[in-house]
């Protein structure tokens, strides 16, 4: 990934540089204010402990039952030629218990002190005091653990370990853990995350961090999380305990007003694959024109192989194949047997590449037959081209998949390189509950179709619909709005179905997942007056996805066909865009088409420029690319905005096919800041600016006691990484208050 250093660490380094005769400090006594510094964005370190780093970052988490032990391993260096002096604080969560603390490597000792949360408040106000630095306060409010000053020898490293235990709070089914760590603006080290849930695991769900699952059993499940996303900010998980489909809800109330947003998600463990998954009826549609010709088509070849041979006893499949006319392996799918797949295995082997690219006939042969009955049926869709036979516009092929999928087939498709209609594509996947993917140029075809298969290995849930009810029991249909998806996708085993929106009352609710196939409904009863401002991920989530939904909407508005200047004056493109832009600026949302937001040095301007802007971008770009490469990258970064289940807090995006983040916008609790100069602004006040300084904000002055007092506000609030930030503008309980460092007095002309 190309990108700068990401955030701040875990943990608030606080460094001091030993002279000549080494300095000691009693454990709990403050430092002189000149030797403390904390390694932000804001660059306050002093040259003689600069090279002095955080170099590794790990932590060891296992869950048992309703207790979380976790191991942390903090790594330091010093590359200087003198020694230096550091002391860490360690924000825990109140109530955790120590259970060692250890390091390793040169230096004399070293212990660690457990401060309350309260204590830990002091030591953070005594420091910003004494500094005029906030990076502190982020964590007023949580416990932190305080080691004894030890040396970092010259030219040597140090690593410090610390456990401790706590016990989780549970929310019904759903266990709740959290690792605190720092999304304060600045530099980080990746986290090194490993965490161990023991017992039978339905779903382990994170709503901040990417998980990898690397070994699940009835004994215990094991996951990583994706340091290579880089993303910031607390470490959260939730854990759903069971064989059978679980499901679990969180809500974030509006700062102002009845309603918030939710967040729904059900998991089932990949166990349950054995027990209770649905048989699959398989479409396999082979694009064999000209352009595929060569490597491209063996994979694709060996990629149906794979996938029929991969079915389970009683599964039934189907080979449709194209070009100029397409043609199938039979007229209705076939049990899978030894018989049926040497068959198989013989039709692909006969098939050659020659000829045109005909969309149109190979979906209505694929779509024709009615699917076998009690089987999820499933369309896997490989072309790699813009269709050049039949019908080739795509409101053509749009409606002939809408009126001739009477199955309700999920058409899976795969764009093979860059010559293909990207926005099409995905519109297909998307309304008929599947996805999209693509193969990059010299990329193994065989490789992503059998990725996506084996995450489609077990059905439990199919066909599924929502029904809300109220607490009187009938059903509600004006509490939930803005869903997101729309379609609710199948769920498989091992997978997670997330779902998310607003709420336009806080009351008590029945979530209801009913499906046309694979068994009794699954059924959540939550209390919306119960949510809490901590879930500030939840409508982040919620407006990433709807940006993604929003943008899709322009880009199948742009393949109409129709002029530039009608699509410009289109009342659902300008409706549109400025709903797409009310939430960028709101959640710090970036996408190909709003990334102006975070351009360096562009100037504020009022909202019908931003507006303009921003529709201009969208209406344009996706008038233009409907294929190539850039078509392509759009409709990646598309689709995962849309599928994302965590939020993307560094904003990382495909750009010129590598992973691209933005620095200069940062999601902060219930917003997000845009970077100004040497000035942070909370995006939701820059629409009110129209290129001007707002008309007299409160300025309070970090360390101030004033400040202290806005701090104790805004943790009530739960926004305290605000208040960590140097300079900020923001809106506060109704006004525009502006945080700013100290600034001593200038010293009298003599």
């Amino acid at each position: 990934m190309k990108t700068l250093p990401l955030r701040s660490p875990l943990l608030f380094l606080l460094l001091s540089t030993l002279a000549s005769a080494r300095q000691t400090h009693a454990p709990g006594t403050a430092l002189d204010a000149r030797q403390w510094i904390a390694p932000t964005a804001r660059s306050r370190a002093f040259a003689t402990v600069e090279s002095v780093h955080v170099t590794g970052l790990a932590a060891r988490v296992r869950i048992d039952g309703l207790v979380a032990h976790t191991t942390l391993r903090v790594a330091l260096a010093n590359a200087s030629d003198r020694p230096a002096e550091a002391e860490l604080l360690l924000p825990v969560p109140d109530g955790a218990v120590i259970d060692h603390f250890d390091f390793q490597g040169g230096g004399s000792s070293a212990s660690a002190r457990l401060l309350a949360a309260d204590e830990a408040r002091r030591t953070y106000d005594e420091i910003v005091a004494r500094l005029r630095d906030p990076a502190l306060l982020e964590f007023a409010g949580a416990a932190a653990v305080r080691s004894s000053v030890f040396p970092v020898p010259a030219g040597s490293t140090q690593t410090i370990e610390l456990g401790y235990h706590e016990l989780l709070p549970h929310d019904g089914a759903r266990v709740d853990y959290e690792l605190l760590r720092s999304a304060a603006l600045g530099a980080t080290v990746p986290l090194d995350l490993e965490l161990e849930v023991l017992g039978d695991a339905a779903t382990v769900y994170s709503p901040t961090h990417a998980l990898q699952p690397v070994e699940q059993d009835a004994l215990r499940s094991r996951y990583r999380a994706d340091a290579s996303l880089l993303e910031s900010g607390s470490f959260r998980c939730a854990v759903l305990s069971g064989t059978g489909p679980r499901a679990a809800l969180y809500a974030c109330p509006d700062e102002e007003g009845p309603g918030g947003t939710f967040l729904f998600f059900a998991g089932v463990s990949p166990r349950a694959a054995l027990e209770t998954s649905l048989a699959r009826e398989v479409t396999v549609v082979l694009d064999r024109s000209g352009s595929m010709a060569g490597q491209k088509f063996e994979q694709a070849r060996t990629a149906a192989l794979q996938v029929l041979e991969g079915l389970r006893a009683g599964e039934s499949f189907r080979i449709v194949d194209y070009s100029d006319a397409a043609a199938a392996s039979s007229n209705a799918s076939v049990t899978k047997s030894p018989e049926s797949i040497a068959a198989a295995r013989a039709y692909l082997a006969g098939l050659t590449t020659g000829g045109g690219t005909n969309v149109a006939a190979a979906l209505s042969l694929a779509l024709a037959p009615s699917a076998a009955a009690g089987t999820v049926p499933v369309v896997l869709f490989l072309t790699d081209g813009r269709p050049t036979v039949g019908a080739q516009s795509e409101l053509e092929l749009r409606a002939l998949v809408q009126t001739e999928n009477h199955s309700n087939r999920r058409l899976f498709t795969f764009g093979v390189g860059h010559d293909v209609n990207a926005p099409l594509l995905d519109h297909l996947a998307l309304g008929s509950r599947a996805t999209s993917s693509y193969v990059r140029p010299g990329e193994d075809v065989e490789r992503v179709v059998g990725a996506l298969f084996r995450r489609l290995s077990g059905p439990v849930m199919a066909g599924l619909e929502l029904a809300v009810r109220g607490a009187d029991g009938a059903e509600d249909a004006t509490l939930l709005r803005d869903l997101v998806p729309q379609q609710l996708p199948d769920l498989f085993a091992g997978e997670q179905l997330v779902l998310v929106g607003r709420y336009t009352a806080a009351r008590a609710l029945t979530l209801e997942i009913r499906a046309r196939s694979g068994g009794e409904p699954l059924r959540l009863t939550a209390d919306l007056a119960r949510a809490s401002r901590r879930n500030e991920f939840v409508p982040r989530l919620w407006a990433t996805r709807r940006v993604g939904e929003l943008t899709d909407a322009i880009r199948q508005v742009a393949g109409e066909g129709r002029d530039t200047a009608t699509l410009l004056a289109d009342s659902r493109t300008r409706e549109l865009a400025d709903e797409i832009l009310r939430l960028s600026l709101q959640y710090g949302i970036l996408s190909e088409f709003t990334s102006f937001l975070a351009r360096e040095g562009s100037p504020l301007v009022g909202w019908s420029e931003l507006e303009h802007e921003a529709r201009t971008n969208l209406v344009l770009e996706n008038e233009r690319e409907r294929t190539g490469a850039l078509a392509v990258q759009i409709g990646q970064n598309n689709m995962t905005m849309q599928q994302r289940n965590y939020p993307n807090n560094p904003n990382v995006m495909l750009q010129g096919g590598q992973l691209i983040s933005t620095l200069s916008v940062a999601p902060v609790q219930h917003g997000a800041l845009f970077q100004r100069g040497t000035e942070w602004i909370e995006g939701r006040v820059l629409s009110d600016l129209g290129g001007a300084e707002p008309a007299r904000p409160r300025t309070v002055v970090i360390g101030s006691d004033e400040h202290r007092r806005l701090v104790d506000e805004l943790v009530e609030d739960g926004r305290a990484d605000i208040a960590a930030q140097e300079r900020v503008l923001f809106r506060h309980r109704g006004e525009l208050v502006r945080q700013v460092p100290f600034a001593p007095a200038a010293a009298p002309r003599r």
